[in-house]
C-alpha cells in the first residue's frame, strides 16, 4: 500500500520505485527573503469577496469538538507546497503559485505526489464555483493555506495577497521531495528555489501539525493517522525535538530526521527546539516567499489582503527566548 503525508515531505514512493531529483545548480542562489524584501504590495483595496472566502474557509479548517486545525487544515497547507513548491529558478516569472495543481489535475496525474489531496482539492473547487471569475485558484490556494495556519492553535499570521494568475499548464515534474529523499538532495532542491538551511528549517515546522495519510515499505513503517509530533493539532516547536527522539505515537519522516542532523539544515533545526518565537519568525518569513515563487513582480504587483485573514485563535508566543 502506498501512503502520503499532509504536507511537506509528501511524494512517497515505495522502494522499487525510487523518485529520482535531478541534481541542482550548487552555485550560490540569493535567499527568496532577501530577493523580494523589497519589494511593496500594491496599495489598492483588497477586494471584499475575499470576506465571505475567508469566512468559509475558516468554517471548513477548525475541529468544533477541541478548537484546534483539521484534516482540511493540514491538507490545505501541504496543497499550497504542491502548487508553488513545484517551482525552481530556471523558470522565472513561470509556474509557481498558479493554481496548476488543481487546474492541470495534478492530483490525479501525479499520485506519487498528491496523493491525500483530493478531498481538499474538491473542496476548494466547489468553493471556486461558488465565488466564479470573482477569485482566481492560485489566490484559493494560497489563501487557505493562510487562514489554515491560523486555523491551528499557536499558528502565525502570514501576509496574504491576492491577484495572482491561473494557470492549466502542468507543473515541472520531479520537483518535490519524498520523505525517503536523502537530506543532502533536499537541500540542493530548495536551494534551487532560492531557500537557505534557515528558511527549509523552518517550513519543515509545518509538520507540527502534520498526519500521516500513511507511508509503505521501509524505512517508513508509517501509519494511516500518524503524527510528525504528539500535538498535531497545535501549531508548536514540539515537532523539533520530538523528531530526533523516540516518542511515543511521534511517527517521523526519513527525510526529516536526516534533515535534523545535515550539516547545515540540522544546526537551524536545532535552534527552533523549544523556541516557538524563532519558529514563527523564521516560518512566517520562509512561507510568505513561497507563496510568491513564480508571480511576476512578486509582491509589488498584488493586493495585500492580510487584513482579512483572522489574527489567529491563540496570540503568538513572544516572550520566552530572543529570536536571534
Amino acid at each position: 500500500m502506498r501512503c502520503f503525508s499532509l504536507l511537506l515531505a509528501i511524494s512517497v514512493i515505495t522502494p522499487a520505485h525510487g523518485l529520482t531529483i535531478s541534481e541542482v545548480s550548487n552555485s550560490v542562489i540569493p535567499p527568496v527573503k532577501r530577493t523580494f524584501s523589497g519589494l511593496a504590495p500594491r496599495k489598492n483595496k483588497c477586494p471584499d469577496v475575499w470576506k465571505s472566502v475567508v469566512a468559509d474557509l475558516s468554517t471548513m479548517f477548525v475541529d468544533t469538538s477541541n478548537g484546534q486545525c483539521n484534516d482540511a487544515a493540514r491538507a490545505a497547507i501541504r496543497a499550497a507546497f504542491h502548487d508553488c513548491g513545484t517551482w525552481s529558478k530556471s523558470q522565472g516569472d513561470t509556474g509557481g503559485c498558479d493554481g496548476s495543481l488543481i487546474l492541470a489535475n495534478e492530483i490525479s496525474l501525479r499520485p506519487r505526489d498528491n496523493n491525500g489531496l483530493q478531498d481538499i482539492g474538491a473542496k476548494l473547487t466547489t468553493l471556486k464555483s461558488k465565488y466564479n471569475t470573482q477569485i482566481t485558484m492560485a489566490d484559493l490556494l494560497a489563501v487557505a493555506a493562510s487562514v489554515a495556519i491560523v486555523s491551528c492553535p499557536g499558528g502565525p499570521r502570514i501576509d496574504t495577497y491576492v491577484g495572482r494568475k491561473d494557470s492549466t499548464t502542468p507543473s515541472p515534474e520531479n520537483m518535490l521531495p519524498s520523505p525517503f529523499t536523502d537530506a543532502e538532495t533536499i537541500y540542493r532542491l530548495f536551494k534551487d528555489k532560492g531557500f537557505d538551511a534557515e528558511d527549509l528549517a523552518a517550513l519543515l515546522g509545518a509538520h507540527s501539525v502534520s498526519r500521516a495519510v500513511g507511508l509503505s515499505g521501509p524505512p517508513g513503517n508509517i501509519p494511516v493517522g500518524g503524527a510528525q509530533d504528539s500535538t498535531p493539532g497545535k501549531w508548536d516547536v514540539n515537532y523539533y525535538a520530538e523528531t530526533t527522539k523516540n516518542t511515543s505515537n511521534v511517527f517521523s519522516f526519513p527525510s526529516d530526521r536526516a534533515l535534523a542532523v545535515h550539516d547545515k539544515v540540522g544546526k537551524e533545526f536545532g535552534r527552533m527546539v523549544g523556541n516557538k518565537r524563532r519558529f514563527d519568525d523564521k516560518f512566517v518569513n520562509a512561507m510568505e516567499n513561497l507563496m510568491l515563487l513564480g508571480v511576476p513582480g512578486g509582491k509589488s504587483k498584488l493586493i495585500d489582503c492580510t487584513d482579512f485573514v483572522p489574527k489567529g485563535s491563540q496570540k503568538r508566543e513572544f516572550m520566552g527566548r530572543a529570536v536571534n
